[in-house]
């Protein structure tokens, strides 16, 4: 064809074409080094693009979480009332206020969730699992989730997370972990009080119920407690007295 490039001078031509366009949306698609979304880059690594978690199911989806959570298991992290060796590492030498950003980070991102996946639980399951979650079980001195999580068990900010949208495995290893007491809190530590009266079944049980029920539309924590605590707990502001 008259006026056309010979075809290695058009093979050349359409590479640095590729390579011209594949820089530029690198360009675009990478962030300003100096944002806090760059420098959280190790977070997401584990815990999946924006912090939305990932199909392998062991790292938490941290997207969304109330920045005073956040902001305190990072604390526990690097202070050792969590034990995870990546995570102690990783935070050793960062100050209260780096981590205090870092939370704010996350908690700013308001993500879609995807598809809840099917648990399968027997009907007994199915039953003890929601009582311990809405009602509680009051003769073993154990309160409802809802009670602390929110009626939605969405969180409530600024200190107490969601229980939706997490992985059964997941709920299962945090539950057992503050059993043994390799997870643990600000005293005094209401968690570790309440996986320690929860029996094995009671807790495959509670994490499968989570884990099975669906997204809601919205998924924000709620704003404020409306009522206090069913018992003290370390890391709550101070104003959320027990009733």
């Amino acid at each position: 064809m008259p006026g056309s490039l010979p075809l290695p001078w058009a093979l050349v031509a359409w590479c640095f074409l590729c390579g011209t366009l594949a820089h530029a949306q690198a360009s675009i698609d990478r962030p300003d080094p100096t944002s806090m979304a760059a420098r959280v880059q190790a977070c997401v690594a584990c815990h999946g693009a924006e912090g939305r978690a990932t199909r392998e199911g062991y790292f938490p989806r941290i997207a969304g979480k109330p920045a005073l959570y956040q902001y305190h298991q990072l604390l526990h992290f690097r202070d050792g009332r969590r034990r995870y060796g990546a995570m102690s590492e990783l935070l050793q030498h960062l100050t209260d206020d780096y981590l205090r950003e870092i939370a704010g980070h996350f908690a700013a991102l308001d993500l879609p969730h995807p598809p809840t996946p099917s648990i399968t639980l027997t009907p007994a399951q199915r039953e003890r699992g929601e009582q311990l979650v809405r009602v509680g079980d009051a003769a073993r001195g154990i309160p409802a989730c809802a009670s602390c999580h929110g009626q939605a068990l969405l969180g409530i900010a600024p200190a107490l997370p969601g229980l939706l949208g997490l992985p059964r495995d997941y709920l299962n290893a945090q539950l057992g972990a503050w059993r043994v007491g390799t997870r643990r809190a600000f005293e005094p530590d209401c968690m570790a009080r309440i996986a320690k009266a929860l029996d094995d079944e009671d807790i495959s049980a509670v994490s499968g119920w989570l884990a099975h029920q669906p997204m809601p539309a919205s998924t924000l924590p709620e704003p404020a407690l409306t009522q206090a605590l069913p018992m003290d707990c370390g890391g709550v502001p101070a104003a959320e007295t027990r009733r």
